[in-house]
């Protein structure tokens, strides 16, 4: 377990996690500054708690906004893979049909030919 120092809203808190994840920690909470900071210009030093509060519920807004994409998404694909797989059907029926037909003509051939050979012998 490692602990990591992150700064928001220009206070320092120690914080644990897991080996190799320190970047991601940071990360994460300069994410969560950033939203601080825009609470800041917009509302002023409405003090640290409130300030956490709204930048959390700004960042759980965009998490379900990312759900409710990653949920369309999934619709479309879902949607995509019926299609490609109705699409490969009708592609295998036609190519049976064209193999069924060009049997067909072989056969006609085939017989014509011998017809005309034995026309000619």
């Amino acid at each position: 377990m490692s602990q990591v120092t992150v700064t928001i809203n220009t206070r320092s808190y120690k914080m644990a996690c897991d080996d190799g994840q320190e970047s991601h920690l940071k990360g994460l909470a300069g994410y969560l500054n950033n939203y601080v900071e825009e609470m800041k210009v917009a509302f002023g030093q409405v003090g640290d708690t409130r300030l956490l509060l709204m930048a959390g519920v700004m960042v759980v807004d965009e998490l379900g906004e990312a759900r409710r994409r990653i949920e369309a998404l999934e619709a479309e694909l879902q949607q995509m893979k019926m299609a490609r797989t109705s699409i490969a059907e009708r592609l295998e029926a036609a190519q049976k049909s064209v193999a069924h037909t060009l049997d067909t003509a072989a056969q006609r051939i085939e017989s014509l030919s011998a017809n005309i050979s034995e026309s000619s012998s």
